[in-house]
């Protein structure tokens, strides 16, 4: 997937440093749901390759696709984004994810990578529904999917087991047609 600023793709090992290097680079955390600086320390290149494999295999049984999100001008990693299966059939139904490291926000980088992303799940990974499961309290990811075109559903309660508890998510959808 290309935009006039990104490339969104699966990950390759080439990637590796980049990829370290814009999590070490990280602020410190901005809010609840930002996990700022992250312990890398177990993060080889060794473990990068297997989470790569890991991200192939889900990919190829239809469980998991994850991209991430490259600056075309200089191929720095800025983030990524996932699709989840989950349900196909009569369904062809998805959750969306997306982060963008912290040094890189207010820059439009999180709207630009998700609607090429939603673009690309509908003619492509032959989704029908995307759904985008937010903490109530997340202003900025409310605004993102707001912002792609994505429409309030519901509240459901008790839905991610997260933070020691069950919390209640917004969702948000949106559909191929």
């Amino acid at each position: 997937m290309e935009t006039d600023r990104l490339i969104i793709r699966p990950y390759s090992i080439e990637d590796y440093m980049n990829w370290l290097t814009q999590y070490k680079s990280r602020m410190p955390s901005q809010h609840k749901y930002d996990e700022g600086k992250i312990d890398m320390s177990i993060c080889t290149e060794n473990w990068f390759g297997e989470l790569i494999d890991n991200h192939q295999q889900m990919a190829l049984n239809d469980k998991v696709y994850i991209f991430g999100i490259f600056r075309k001008m200089d191929h720095t990693h800025l983030g990524s984004i996932d699709f989840s299966t989950i349900m196909r059939d009569d369904f062809q139904w998805a959750r969306f994810g997306y982060t963008i490291h912290n040094q890189f926000w207010r820059q439009g980088y999180g709207r630009e990578s998700a609607k090429a992303a939603i673009k690309f799940a509908f003619e492509q990974l032959n989704y029908h529904r995307i759904e985008a499961h937010i903490n109530i309290d997340n202003t900025p990811s409310i605004k993102l999917a707001e912002s792609i075109g994505m429409e309030f559903e519901c509240i459901r309660k008790g839905f991610i087991h997260e933070f020691g508890e069950w919390t209640d998510n917004l969702i948000y959808f949106i559909n191929s047609n």
